[in-house]
């Protein structure tokens, strides 16, 4: 997640928090804390002091000790509310459902994401046991009338102050399945709510294209629709190619060279490429999250039009994003790919979550259980008011211009290929900012 730091906050002494939070884990555990400079900062100094606090921010995220840290979180919470300077206090927040239904909860401005979530979830009486199978997204709707995943709202973050800060009627936050094996469906659909929420969401994701529909199948799907047999839809759904996946905006990669087009899909523990090559022939690949040895994000500035990449300049810069992940080609044979794309976080996060849901199914955990062991420290608070999940109506017909290699090949055309050379993010990596893959351990000879 990225959120601007209170220039106050920039220019005083953070090194005391640093140091209760090293006295509390240890010097080992806490990532080496930014330098101050002695003298009164300019204010590219002050801009450059705050990216190096936010990339601080996100190491000490990623350690799984520090970022369940109470301690953290709350300076996390605190730097979100004084950066917009929201006090806290009551409101009313909009929730959106995949079929465009809105849900007002009540709620504090200092409420994270899961006092938010759990409210949500009252609302629509969805049962506590079921919280955990879903989140909550931040979605930038288009004007072509696709949307984008900015990415998911973190455990530290503030909802209501995410959204506000943005000052734009086009984001909104979207109740969404959390979860990647097509398993937990079962879970879901036993419960009246969550099979609503789901066959919602699994018609969003047909209507939008990001699941594959031939006509046959787009005929036996609406069949059931009108039949009223939402399992049996959820069921056949789960057949079809990229069920369950979340699609990116068209982006660029330098896989399999330099300089390509792509649309990225994540589902089935892999991501998926779509890829345009130089000579316009698609190509399409998987790259397994089990056979990624780590990843990263990086930033970087790039100059507007007519600007410089001098960022002490007073020239406006862009921020490009890009995921950079290692991996296992062949035995013996490691190597880099690298996502160019303003949704790299979500790609990120996307890829963590699959890496925590293979290792929780390895130790024989499930998100039951976490859910069960989570109602043992504490009942969650239920409204007294509830919201029924309306159905969404039948699907549409079939679309010809949604073919997917016509579909694929028009949204690529138009991808920008600004500010591709100005880094390269396999070569200028350091460990600090890896995000080790735990799941990799596990793989084998045969699997290669």
């Amino acid at each position: 997640m990225h959120f601007s730091i209170p220039e106050t906050e920039v220019r005083s002494d953070e090194n005391g928090s640093t140091y209760v939070i090293k006295k509390e884990y240890g010097n080992n555990v806490v990532p080496a804390f930014p330098p101050k400079k002695i003298f009164t900062l300019t204010p590219a100094e002050v801009e450059q002091r705050r990216e190096q606090l936010e990339k601080y921010m996100q190491a000490v995220r990623q350690d799984p000790i520090l970022g369940s840290s109470e301690m953290f979180n709350s300076f996390l919470r605190k730097a979100q509310q004084d950066t917009q300077q929201i006090p806290t206090e009551e409101v009313q927040l909009e929730i959106y459902l995949s079929n465009g239904q809105k849900v007002k909860v009540n709620i504090l401005t200092s409420d994270q994401t899961e006092d938010v979530l759990e409210a949500v979830a009252s609302k629509l009486d969805l049962p506590d046991e079921l919280v955990g199978y879903f989140s909550l997204f931040l979605v930038q709707e288009r004007g072509d009338g696709g949307c984008t995943y900015v990415r998911k709202l973190q455990e530290f973050e503030l909802p209501y102050v995410s959204i506000t800060s943005l000052h734009s009627s086009d984001y909104r936050i979207v109740l969404r399945k959390s979860y990647w094996d097509t398993a937990y469906d079962s879970d879901v659909m036993d419960d009246r709510v969550g099979l609503n929420l789901l066959y919602s969401q699994t018609v969003s994701d047909i209507e939008r294209g990001w699941i594959l529909v031939n006509k046959e199948q787009h005929r036996q799907l609406k069949s059931l629709q009108e039949k009223g047999s939402k399992k049996e839809f959820i069921r056949l759904a789960q057949t079809l190619k990229y069920y369950g996946y979340i699609k990116f905006d068209p982006c660029i990669t330098d896989f399999p060279e330099k300089g390509c087009h792509v649309i990225v899909g994540a589902g089935n523990n892999e991501l998926n490429f779509h890829v345009k090559l130089p000579n316009d022939q698609m190509k399409e690949g998987s790259f397994k999250v089990t056979r990624m040895r780590c990843w990263r994000v990086t930033s970087s500035q790039v100059p507007v039009a007519n600007g410089t990449a001098n960022p002490s300049s007073s020239s406006k810069c862009d921020v490009k994003l890009e995921l950079a992940f290692e991996y296992l080609m062949s035995k013996d044979r490691l190597q880099w790919v690298t996502i160019t794309s303003q949704q790299a976080i979500m790609m990120s996060i996307c890829l963590q979550s699959m890496v925590d849901e293979l290792m929780v199914k390895k130790s024989g955990g499930s998100i039951k259980k976490q859910m069960q062991k989570k109602r043992l420290n504490g009942s969650f608070q239920r409204s007294d008011s509830q919201q029924t999940v309306k159905s969404p109506p039948l699907l549409d017909s079939p679309d010809p211009s949604r073919e997917q290699v016509v579909k694929i090949s028009t949204k690529l055309s138009s991808v920008s290929l600004r500010g591709l050379s100005s880094s390269n993010s396999a070569s200028d990596i350091s460990g600090n900012d890896f995000h080790g893959n735990y799941a990799f351990e596990g793989i084998g000879d045969d699997d290669l």
